[in-house]
């Protein structure tokens, strides 16, 4: 087994330019506990932020709804995340993505529009 093209590492330092949080449609997942946290950070309680907030996919699960343009319903473009101590592990990890990971060209072409 070879080890993988980033074995010797890679850097990535977030700018917050917010453009992995829109632009195009998507889904961000989200378990049980970032929707409690997600609500109790709002004020609400779990219905309305389900309500509010999220929508159900197939079966695949509850992500959370896009603005019109298909930005984060949650990114602001002044202000950036604003819930960003606790946006969901999806958000979290980005760029460390296995799609992103896959080779260093899918690497490279996430940072151009980074």
């Amino acid at each position: 087994m070879t080890d993988p093209w980033y074995s010797d590492g890679l850097k990535f330092s977030c700018t917050q330019c917010g453009n992995c949080c829109g632009g195009a449609p998507g889904d961000v997942w989200l378990n049980e506990d970032e929707i409690a946290a997600l609500a109790e950070r709002l004020g609400l309680d779990d219905k309305t932020f389900r309500r509010k907030y999220t929508r159900k996919v197939g079966r695949r699960g509850i992500s959370l709804v896009e603005k019109r343009n298909y930005d984060c319903i949650f990114f602001d473009k002044k202000r950036g995340c604003t819930v960003y101590e606790d946006r969901p592990l999806q958000c979290r990890t980005w760029p460390f993505w296995r799609s992103n990971l896959r080779d260093q060209e899918e690497w490279e072409n996430e940072a151009q529009s980074c």
